[in-house]
């Protein structure tokens, strides 16, 4: 059988870029179609260029690199790959790929990450957060959203099953496009995290810095408990915002190599996690180094973090409530070893297995029905 696996784009690498490098480690031979892509990230990640099939914005350096502006375009870009010559479509989804054109011979199951965000609920906020909430670009904007939002629509029913990567996400695409989905937890890499027991006197979050991550209400809460130390680790476009709110006991570190995050993460007391996510890979890659996670009770936080076991919750993205669960905390004792444990049941082994077994399994069905 021929496989083709659909992904947006591979710009850098995040947990839906490793999830599309599993599913082609997982089906050798399969080809990849992509928007754009860059070689660093496929450097990366173990990709090889030459079974990447790409759009004319990878042609062009301005357009590769400015990509993002052809948004009202993807729909378009993503119908023009053919697929006529694949058995089995794959297609890890968290904007259009879920899009393409298929046969009725040919079967196509979405492993979704989400369905897409900002056209959403989170649209009101994404609006906010962009300083889009009036003027002519405003109305762009809006209407490019809501042409997005009626062809997501028409195109989740070209998608024959779904697979979400958390019941978090399975309930969004039950809403947004009355489908149900079988959940398949992503692949995180907990080998490459070791069990640290050796826990230092501080507090660590890590993400890309952008508004909806919330690190400016965990910034603000550490700067109300001046006795205690956090550490932020990543880069992003609030960087320069953040750093003029920190005090002096909130250290900024940008971006730092994988294995320093680690050991970051794995000496921290706790890894505070205030965003409302579809699944969240840093909380579990925390775990596997033995820390407990001090979380949002809501998205997919809920499904990885064992309240009282594995971590703790607040219950409101706002600075008391986060100092309310730090006090918490700090009262309540944790057993790295069974934190440790608790991870591995989000193993890339188990995902490959739980992912190559749904797909035979649907293919051998989909061929029956002939």
């Amino acid at each position: 059988m021929k496989v083709a696996i659909v992904q947006e784009w591979l710009v850098s690498v995040g947990g839906s870029d490793k999830v599309t490098r599993d599913l082609l480690n997982l089906f050798p031979g399969s080809d990849l179609f992509t928007i754009v892509y860059e070689d660093k990230t496929l450097k990366e990640l173990g990709i090889r260029a030459n079974r990447i099939h790409t759009t004319f914005l990878q042609k062009s350096n301005f357009l590769r690199k400015h990509f993002r502006s052809f948004l009202p375009l993807f729909p378009y870009l993503v119908e023009q790959f053919d697929l006529s010559d694949y058995d089995i479509i794959i297609s890890s989804s968290h904007t259009v790929a879920k899009g393409v054109i298929t046969g009725p011979n040919q079967l196509h199951i979405c492993y979704c990450h989400s369905p897409v965000r900002y056209a959403w609920d989170k649209y009101h906020e994404y609006l906010r957060d962009h300083g889009l909430k009036s003027g002519f670009k405003n109305l762009i904007v809006r209407y490019t959203l809501h042409r997005l939002r009626l062809w997501d629509v028409v195109s989740s029913n070209r998608v024959d099953y779904f697979i979400a990567n958390s019941h978090f996400v399975s309930r969004r695409i039950k809403k947004y496009y009355n489908r149900d989905s079988k959940v398949i937890y992503p692949p995180i890499e907990v080998d490459k995290f070791s069990l640290n027991e050796d826990k230092h006197d501080y507090f660590v979050t890590a993400s890309r810095l952008v508004p909806y991550k919330r690190i400016d209400i965990i910034i603000e809460a550490f700067n109300k408990m001046p006795e205690k130390r956090l550490l932020v680790i990543g880069d992003g476009p609030e960087m320069k915002r953040l750093k003029s709110i920190a005090n002096d006991n909130v250290e900024l570190l940008g971006y730092i190599r994988e294995e320093e995050l680690i050991t970051k993460i794995g000496s921290a007391k706790a890894f505070v996690f205030a965003a409302e996510e579809d699944f969240g890979m840093l909380p579990v890659e925390a775990q596997a180094c033995g820390t407990p996670v001090i979380a949002f009770n809501r998205g997919g936080a809920r499904e990885s973090v064992v309240d009282g076991l594995t971590g703790i919750f607040f219950e409101e993205q706002t600075s008391e409530s986060i100092i309310n669960a730090v006090e918490r905390f700090d009262k309540m004792s944790f057993d790295y070893k069974i934190i440790r444990k608790h991870s591995e049941k989000f193993s890339t082994d188990s995902f490959k297995k739980s992912i190559r077994e749904y797909v035979l399994t649907k293919y051998k069905d989909f061929q029956s029905g002939f």
